[in-house]
């Protein structure tokens, strides 16, 4: 009896001191206050009192980084908010290094954010939102990796305007749209007095053309009634008048 009841205890003291870590996380192991080892997936032992497990989720996180009133380098006010992506690969050093990753790498991408939106100009901020992303992401993953933090991606959201650069933009859109308006045309119209070059340089080259297009150019236009039809007599008949009276 007393076997069993001994017994007993024993499977209930190691029941208490058995720990779960899940697929997802990982186990930083300190042993009276020091850091003793990382635990990977399964059943642990945490003899209570002497030892003590931190568990760490090593799957992909995404940070919501907040509004953020910046001057961008030409003296535009602009509020821009992003989405940090990043993962733990250091269990320990998440750990160890720092007191709240979290709370960290979202200080961390704030300040990057309107550092990196200051050393820019609007219409580059505008256009190069996928460099600029890329750039805030390089700056946040070589500054937290003593933090054990991998960060994977930086998307930025939204850029937010004052109302009286919106009107402005807008204008200036307007402008470029009917500048190349302009220049099509422009075009359009090159390539018209092109063909019409070519067109009287084919038809001067061959006797009786032109004659021809004229005759049917006035076929055209007498099928409607309502137009009226001034016959152009060639300059060829007139110079055979003037040859006739010559003589």
């Amino acid at each position: 009896m007393y076997f069993l009841i001994v017994l007993g205890v024993i499977i209930v003291g190691i029941l208490m001191m058995l720990r779960q870590i899940d697929q997802y996380q990982r186990g930083v192991m300190l042993t009276m206050g020091k850091f003793t080892g990382i635990k990977e997936p399964g059943w642990r032992i945490v003899v209570p009192i002497f030892q003590r497990m931190i568990k760490v989720d090593m799957r992909v996180k995404a940070v919501d980084v907040p509004d953020q009133k910046a001057i961008t380098k030409d003296n535009i006010s602009v509020g821009v908010n992003a989405v940090i992506y990043y993962r733990i690969a250091d269990a320990g050093k998440a750990v160890l290094n720092v007191e709240d990753f979290y709370h960290a790498i979202s200080q961390l991408a704030q300040t990057t954010m309107r550092n990196i939106v200051g050393e820019v100009e609007l219409d580059e901020l505008l256009a190069e939102r996928n460099s600029i992303s890329d750039r805030i992401r390089s700056i946040v993953d070589e500054a937290s990796d003593e933090w054990g933090i991998k960060v994977d991606n930086v998307e930025l959201k939204d850029v937010s305007l004052p109302s009286d650069m919106e009107r402005t933009i807008a204008k200036q859109a307007e402008a470029e749209r009917e500048r190349r308006a302009v220049i099509i045309k422009a075009e359009g119209e090159v390539a018209a007095a092109e063909n019409m070059a070519k067109a009287a340089g084919m038809l001067s080259a061959q006797t009786g053309a032109l004659h021809l297009r004229t005759l049917q150019s006035l076929n055209d236009l007498s099928s409607d009634q309502s137009n009226t039809v001034i016959f152009a007599l060639p300059i060829e008949i007139l110079r055979a008048f003037e040859k006739f009276n010559n003589s």
